[in-house]
C-alpha cells in the first residue's frame, strides 16, 4: 500500500514532462505548483561538473552571497580580539574569542554554522584544522573567511553566504532558500549561485563544464534545468 509521502511524491513527479529540460524560471515556478510536505523544505541546486577534482588545478570551490538568504538563522563564529573583536560583536556575531574559543571547540563546543578570523590568529586557529576542517568549517582566505574586515564578513554569512566545493564524484550540492519563498526569491538565488560556479571554472578544464543542473526540495522529484542554456546566460561575462 503506497504511503501518503509515495502519493505526493508521485503526483509532483506526474507534473514533470517526461524528457524535458526546463529554464531556470520554469524549474523554480513549477517546483512552486508540487504538493508540498506538512514542513518548509530546503531547495537544493545540484550540478555535475566536467572537472575531475582529483587534479588541484580542476578543484571548484568558492561562495556567494545569495539575494534573498537561505531561509535560515545562521550562527556564527568569530575568531578575533581587540578592536575586531569589537568589529565582530557589533556586526552580529554570534560568537567571538580567541585563544578561548580554541580552548571551547577542542573541548568539543561547535556551536555556529561557520567560522570567521582574523589573519593574525590563523596560527592558533590552524591547530583545529583536524575538528572544523572535516566539518567544512575552516576559515578560508579564498572564501573571504579569513580577512580583517571582520564586519563584512560577518554581514555576509548572516545574510546568506553559501559556500560551494565540488566533491570527488564531480558534483556540487548546494541549499538556494525554502520552498515558501517566492519563485522569484528563488529564481535570483539560483541564477546568483549558478553564475557564480560558472564564473569558478578551472582554466585546465576542458569540454562541456556544466554538464547537468538539478533543483529539488528535500522530499520532492528532482526537475532537470537545460544546463547549456543556462550556461550560456553567463557565457559572454566569463
Amino acid at each position: 500500500m503506497a504511503t501518503v509521502v509515495g502519493k505526493r511524491y508521485d503526483r509532483a513527479a506526474a507534473m514533470l514532462e517526461a524528457g524535458r529540460e526546463y529554464s531556470v524560471e520554469e524549474a523554480m515556478r513549477l517546483l512552486k505548483e508540487m504538493p508540498g510536505t506538512k514542513f518548509d523544505e530546503t531547495v537544493d541546486l545540484s550540478f555535475r561538473l566536467g572537472v575531475d577534482p582529483k587534479h588541484a588545478d580542476q578543484m571548484v570551490r568558492g561562495a556567494v552571497v545569495l539575494p534573498h538568504g537561505i531561509g535560515k538563522s545562521v550562527r556564527v563564529a568569530v575568531f578575533a580580539k581587540g578592536e575586531k573583536e569589537r568589529e565582530a560583536r557589533e556586526a552580529g556575531a554570534d560568537i567571538v574569542g580567541a585563544e578561548d574559543l580554541v580552548e571551547k571547540i577542542q573541548g568539543g563546543s561547535i556551536e555556529f554554522d561557520t567560522t570567521i578570523a582574523t589573519p593574525d590568529l590563523m596560527g592558533q586557529v590552524g591547530r583545529l584544522g583536524k575538528i572544523l576542517g572535516p566539518r567544512g568549517l575552516m576559515p578560508n582566505p579564498k572564501l573571504g573567511t579569513v580577512t580583517f574586515d571582520i564586519a563584512r564578513a560577518v554581514r555576509e554569512a548572516k545574510a546568506g553566504k553559501v559556500e560551494f566545493r565540488v566533491d570527488k564524484a564531480g558534483n556540487v550540492h548546494v541549499p538556494i532558500g525554502k520552498r515558501s519563498f517566492p519563485a522569484e526569491h528563488l529564481i535570483a538565488n539560483a541564477l546568483a549561485l549558478i553564475e557564480a560556479i560558472v564564473r569558478a571554472k578551472p582554466a585546465s578544464a576542458k569540454g562541456t563544464y556544466l554538464r547537468s543542473l538539478t533543483v529539488s526540495t528535500t522530499m520532492g522529484p528532482g526537475i532537470t534545468i537545460d544546463a547549456q542554456r543556462t550556461a550560456n546566460l553567463f557565457k559572454k561575462q566569463t
